[in-house]
């Protein structure tokens, strides 16, 4: 028998015996307060632990059983005063049953002399088991059980579940590599990519994929991003390294990647796929830590042009000097192009750079009043945080204050309103955790996208420009996605990936399926509308600092069950319209795919007859002179692509159904519509 002693708030002890335990017969537990262990010597924790250590072997534990009354963020730590000297301890969180136990959550270090601290999220009425090891020691000690109110939105819980073959190099990408528009987990390693590709239910088939080509690939030691630059329909790839970057670019059927090292000293830090010319090709952009920023041009063929802000003649002008850390691409003045947020670390301040089209980008960092100073940050939260139209800026520190922005954006004129600093009061004045690395997104699905950073917590979006932290032990940045397609995002943590337990609140998520854009519809923006007015998400290839995440756009509805209306607007300036589409769904939508058949006029052609049979006749614009024509289904696969030596085409080939037509004319400018044939 072994006596275990709770100290509670009212000052007076409580003696609770119990026998040996095992997780059947685990110490009940129900308030806060201190508890003593005598000594660890109960049956031991499953196997494999919840903490990441390959040569754990530990043989015991002691077991609580932990059922709050109320939901509660709770901290258990053996970090404190009454363990003089502290001690070497190890503990686990569970979920479920003690037949069918999954992680939440544990702790190692994390406190003095190797103690723990470990913090989570509980609901009122659920029990946790709480398990200290004998990993390296058995000696006893006290810990304390502390719990905090929540104050705010709803949480979302995590259950984390170790994969031993998730163990590449760089487990930092989360995309679709196989174009089914399900998140993969992608890692890198010095001559192949290993994918973890997502199945039903969230299963996993593994694949090592070759990578060739001349020299030693850098490795993304400090970004990596994901994109189709080739236009084959699969993922192509940036590593991001201290002296330079190397691009992966798939064969046509991405079984296969080819390395390309461009060879130009660049300290990379973020590095990112975006339009930088409004070409429709996506170009290769990487910040520099010591110099001007530089990017690729990709010609359309996916030949790549190096030039340097500033530097190389007729280069753009996107952020001239150093300590350039990342850079996120969106569309700040809802204009229908992308701007560049630059965070700025070694102290010069963040920079917001306005595209004005034609290949000019403007600083407007002065005007907007946003470059403050004296700022220290290596990533940005960059999103629409209270649902008005446009795009605000948390800048994030890596040391020093958090600064939260509101964009002003007024559309009724041709004025730049500058941004307004709204930090006091809204949680991130009070938030003395700091990162170099941040994302924004809506984990709970409340609705507002929430930011996640350092301290291990997420701070959550209540919807009235306030901000409540919400700590998760151990949790730090990773890669983001859907990995189990249940609508919650999950994320990355090395060999960890922690699933978001899905709440109640209902979702949709948006995958693009680019024609005349991109592939992936970077820099395309999705609107929903319903009961709580508007919500926007931008299409992104790279943000936060290191990591490569999602590419569909996500978003969360809280109690909402209806969605009135869904608009995408794509970087080719094509724009898709669908009414009530159902929630809680993954949509797949191709560009064009809802456009008007028949009567429709694009500025640019027109087609007869509508629906064909078998030759589709194009009539131009007289000053219009269209030279190829490519026809894709709705599921976006290429069926035919042709010359245009006469202004037709034959559909014979075709089975019954509506296409997208997609015609280039002789100035390299794309446009699209959809036909039937019969």
């Amino acid at each position: 028998m072994k006596k275990i002693t709770l100290l509670l708030m009212f000052c007076f002890v409580i003696q609770f015996t119990n026998a040996q335990n095992t997780c059947a017969t685990a110490t009940p537990l129900t308030t806060a307060g201190l508890y003593v262990v005598t000594t660890v010597d109960g049956t031991q924790v499953p196997n494999p632990s919840c903490i990441t250590d390959p040569d754990a072997n530990p043989t015991k534990a002691e077991w609580y059983a932990y059922t709050p009354t109320s939901n509660y963020n709770v901290t258990v730590t053996s970090d404190i005063d009454q363990n003089n000297p502290r001690i070497d301890t190890r503990v686990h969180v569970y979920t479920g049953n003690c037949a069918s136990l999954s992680c939440l959550a544990g702790d190692d270090d994390s406190g003095l002399n190797y103690s723990s601290i470990v913090s989570f999220y509980v609901t009122a009425g659920t029990t946790y088991y709480i398990a200290w090891d004998n990993r390296w020691s058995a000696s006893g000690f006290t810990f304390q059980l502390t719990q905090s109110t929540v104050v705010g939105p709803p949480a979302i819980t995590y259950n984390s579940q170790n994969i031993a073959t998730i163990n590449s190099s760089y487990n930092i990408c989360i995309a679709d590599m196989n174009g089914d528009h399900k998140d993969d987990l992608v890692g890198i390693n010095t001559n192949s990519i290993k994918v973890h590709y997502q199945g039903v239910g969230g299963a996993f088939t593994i694949a090592n994929i070759p990578v060739t080509g001349t020299g030693t690939s850098q490795m993304p030691t400090w970004s990596m991003a994901a994109g189709d630059y080739n236009r084959d329909g699969f993922n192509d790839l940036i590593l991001g390294s201290g002296q330079a970057l190397s691009v992966w670019t798939s064969n046509n059927t991405g079984t296969a990647y080819t390395s390309f090292n461009p060879g130009n000293y660049i300290f990379c830090q973020r590095t990112n796929f975006a339009d930088l010319n409004n070409d429709g090709n996506l170009d290769v952009f990487s910040c520099h830590d010591v110099a001007p920023n530089c990017y690729y041009l990709n010609d359309g063929a996916g030949n790549l042009t190096f030039y340097q802000s500033t530097v190389t003649p007729g280069a753009f002008s996107i952020g001239a000097i150093g300590g350039n850390y990342s850079t996120l691409f969106t569309d700040f003045d809802n204009d229908g192009d992308t701007d560049v947020f630059i965070s700025k670390c070694s102290g010069p301040p963040c920079e917001l750079h306005r595209n004005d089209g034609n290949g000019v980008y403007t600083d407007i960092s002065a005007l907007a009043q946003i470059n403050v100073t004296p700022i220290q940050t290596w990533s940005s939260g960059v999103a629409d945080f209270d649902n008005d139209g446009d795009m605000d800026v948390i800048i994030t520190a890596s040391s020093g204050s958090h600064k939260y922005f509101r964009n002003n954006l007024d559309t009724t004129n041709s004025v730049e309103e500058a941004f307004t600093n709204i930090t006091a009061g809204s949680g991130w004045d009070t938030n003395t955790s700091t990162n170099i690395d941040n994302v924004a997104y809506d984990f709970d699905n409340n609705g507002f996208v929430d930011v996640l950073g350092g301290g291990s917590k997420i701070m959550f979006n209540n919807g009235n420009s306030t901000f409540t932290p919400v700590s998760y032990s151990g949790m730090t940045i990773g890669a983001i996605g859907d990995l189990n397609s249940d609508g919650f995002l999950d994320i990355l943590n090395g060999s960890t990936v922690r699933y978001a337990v899905p709440n109640t609140n209902n979702w949709i998520s948006v995958a693009l399926n680019g024609l005349q854009s991109n592939s992936n519809g970077i820099g395309a923006r999705i609107e929903i509308y319903g009961a709580w007015g508007k919500q926007i998400r931008d299409i992104r290839s790279g943000e936060g600092f290191r990591y490569m995440s999602t590419m569909t756009g996500h978003f969360g509805i809280g109690q909402a069950t209806a969605i009135t209306q869904l608009i995408i607007r794509w970087p080719s300036g094509i724009v898709d319209t669908l009414n009530n589409p159902s929630i809680n769904q993954n949509l797949i939508i191709s560009e064009g795919s809802t456009l008007a058949v028949g009567s429709f006029a694009n500025n640019g052609f027109s087609l007869y007859p509508n629906p064909v049979n078998n030759v589709l006749n194009i009539v131009s614009k007289a000053d219009i002179v269209m030279k190829s024509a490519q026809v894709f289904d709705l599921t976006g696969r290429l069926i035919i692509k042709a010359e245009l030596i006469n202004p037709t085409i034959n559909v014979d080939i075709l089975s019954n159904g509506t296409y997208i037509i997609v015609l280039k004319d002789d100035a390299g400018k794309d446009y699209s519509q959809k036909f039937i044939k019969e």
